[in-house]
């Protein structure tokens, strides 16, 4: 009988031709292996903290008479020619090195010959790299301080510039009480400080050296650990070999302070949205941050703020990447550890760019202050003004004044108007307290004014803490 089937039925395929990888691999695992082994297409990013580690680590084995000077020089030599090679041409990505340190070693060996082995007597790349890592995301930390000092400089400016400029403040996005621009302003700035006290406290906290303590067990080599810490910046070397080969701490404290960042930035972004929108139109946003419709012709889209808002969302994941990463490994290398570096990668360029979009954006923004103060004026948002008035001129209990300021709100809804337009005469049929003096207090010029207490909206405070905050940053950069 013939055997209509095709001729490979029943045939053991060879990983070089399944089709699960064979148009992609010629050597089957092997060649996957590779691919999933290899981490130098991220961590090439650390080819300047990887030279500056080995460099200070052969200067200390020098030193130390662990090598001999002309060792130690010759390395030394080849190192600053890979730098220099790195910087002008980039890093060459070889998967076959696998990573950002084989790469290195391996170019300095073909540059210096054999000698270059020597490079890595009394280390590991399990302490090599928790030091390249440190050494890049106390870098990180520094350039997220001096962008958020920019976008604080751009508040400021904005606050200072609109002291007097009133606008409503909102809870539950409903008029509430007016505020000034100014205010409004301050309140991102002291978001803003804090966000930098978390960034210097995950610093301090991350500046200490891992690098000598070796695959997981430290050495036998009499090397000095304070001598490589000095010379890398640290403040010392970590106190146990064990947690240092496996301390991610400092990569997530940079992904929770960044994450926190990215969050009052998106918090910045939504208002900026909604306050360039038609029915508010409080913002008039530059055409440089703004996008048009590929339909309608009349549109002007915020898509920078939006894009802030959405990278937010990123930047969290990336934080929770790393967490799941971490939390159900053993001491103390374990490979799943070489996922560490691209969430904190992703997340320091899109913070870096959010901060730097939210900072052009609102540098070249214009401010509509006739209707913002319109609004504000709106709501019957000094209807507080008016309890506070009553407790203090007629000593009524608040929670009564509350009462009767409620029963205003009502009657002057009935009328169509605000509660300073309220005719005297239905003022008074509420509550016989009432007079002329009651009604004029309620302006919100007035109310604005009026708002002296520690951190309040009145303009003389505001200035207040502008130039206090001017003063505290004069005071780092030593003006």
């Amino acid at each position: 009988m013939d055997d209509n089937r095709p001729k490979d039925v029943g045939k053991v395929q060879s990983p070089a031709t399944d089709k699960m990888w064979g148009g992609r691999f010629g050597e089957g695992p092997a060649a996957i292996m590779r691919e999933i082994n290899a981490s130098i297409p991220f961590d090439k990013r650390l080819w300047k903290e990887d030279i500056a580690a080995s460099r200070a680590h052969v200067a200390m084995l020098g030193k130390q008479g662990i090598l001999s000077r002309d060792d130690a020089d010759a390395i030394d030599a080849g190192l600053a020619s890979v730098h220099a090679e790195f910087e002008r041409d980039g890093v060459p990505v070889d998967l076959a090195r696998e990573d950002i340190h084989m790469t290195v070693e391996s170019r300095l060996a073909e540059l210096i010959g054999p000698v270059a082995g020597r490079l890595h007597t009394a280390r590991s790349r399990n302490d090599q790299v928790a030091t390249d890592f440190k050494l890049w995301v106390r870098t990180a930390m520094e350039e997220v301080d001096g962008a958020l000092v920019s976008l604080i400089n751009i508040l400021l400016d904005l606050a200072q510039r609109h002291c007097d400029t009133i606008m409503p403040g909102f809870t539950h996005l409903q008029v509430a009480q007016p505020v000034t621009l100014g205010h409004h302003m301050m309140a991102y700035v002291e978001m803003l400080w804090r966000d930098r006290s978390r960034f210097s406290d995950a610093r301090r906290r991350l500046n200490q050296c891992p690098l000598g303590s070796a695959a997981l067990a430290g050495t036998g080599f009499a090397i000095d650990r304070f001598e490589t810490a000095a010379a890398l910046g640290f403040d010392g070397p970590t106190r146990n070999s064990l947690d240092s080969v496996s301390d991610r701490d400092f990569a997530l404290d940079y992904l929770a302070a960044a994450s926190q960042c990215a969050l009052h930035l998106s918090r910045l972004a939504e208002e900026v949205i909604i306050w360039a929108s038609q029915p508010f139109g409080f913002l008039h946003l530059p055409d440089s941050f703004s996008t048009g419709s590929s339909i309608m012709p009349q549109k002007r889209n915020p898509d920078a703020a939006e894009l802030v808002r959405g990278h937010c969302g990123r930047i969290i994941g990336a934080f929770t990447a790393l967490m799941v990463t971490m939390k159900g490994l053993p001491l103390a290398y374990s490979k799943d550890m070489q996922d560490d570096k691209p969430p904190v990668f992703e997340a320091h360029d899109l913070l870096g760019l959010c901060l730097c979009a939210m900072t052009g954006m609102l540098a070249q923004s214009r401010f509509d202050g006739a209707r913002m103060q319109a609004a504000a004026s709106s709501g019957f948002s000094t209807a507080t003004d008016l309890a506070d008035w009553l407790v203090r001129a007629k000593n009524i209990p608040f929670r009564e004044a509350h009462h009767i300021v409620g029963a205003m709100v009502k009657a002057a809804e009935g009328m169509s108007c605000t509660l300073n337009q309220l005719p005297i005469d239905a003022a008074v049929a509420i509550d016989s307290r009432i007079d002329a003096a009651t009604l004029a207090a309620l302006s919100v010029e007035a109310s604005v004014a009026s708002r002296t207490s520690y951190g309040g909206t009145a303009p003389n405070n505001i200035r207040q803490q502008v130039a206090e905050r001017r003063a505290a940053l004069a005071k780092e950069d030593g003006v």
